[in-house]
């Protein structure tokens, strides 16, 4: 039985909850609060099945020193429950927020992404670059990027 998505923009205190629950569950509630949140250009993109958010997503206005582009946008705090994994909310998650970046001309999306999904964001065409390091307090990651032209 396939599952329809509700995806739509959210306010950034709606990602609070499920960051915390999946990305940070061993880290403050207000780790889970990034300073960039409210930056003029950020966005952050939610799915809801039968009105329960199960995947967030964020996107911020910022460049990485290696990956020249003249618009890039970094993704951000991607987090799906569970349960939903392996069912499309993620995939729809970033879909949507590239529509939304590519009506802001947008030319790069990038994250740091756990090595342990490398494999996901590969699937939704995203190459790796570099070498995976490790990220203070939540443990192996590596640099993946993706063209939005």
């Amino acid at each position: 039985m396939e599952i329809h998505f509700k995806v739509q923009r959210i306010k950034a205190e709606q990602t609070y909850h499920l960051r915390h629950q999946i990305l940070r569950p061993h880290q403050s509630f207000q780790a889970c609060q990034y300073d960039t949140d409210h930056d003029s250009g950020a966005f952050h993109i939610g799915a809801f099945h039968k009105r329960k958010l199960v995947s967030v997503a964020s996107f911020y206005p910022e460049s990485h020193p290696e990956l020249a582009d003249s618009h890039p946008y970094r993704l951000r705090a991607m987090a799906t429950v569970e349960e939903y994994r392996g069912k499309g909310a993620g995939r729809e998650v970033v879909t949507f927020g590239e529509s939304e970046l590519k009506h802001l001309a947008a030319d790069l999306l990038w994250c740091k992404g756990r090595t342990s999904v490398k494999q996901y964001y590969e699937r939704l065409g995203f190459q790796p670059f570099g070498e995976a390091f490790d990220y203070p307090s939540l443990g192996p990651h590596v640099i993946m990027y993706k063209e939005l032209r």
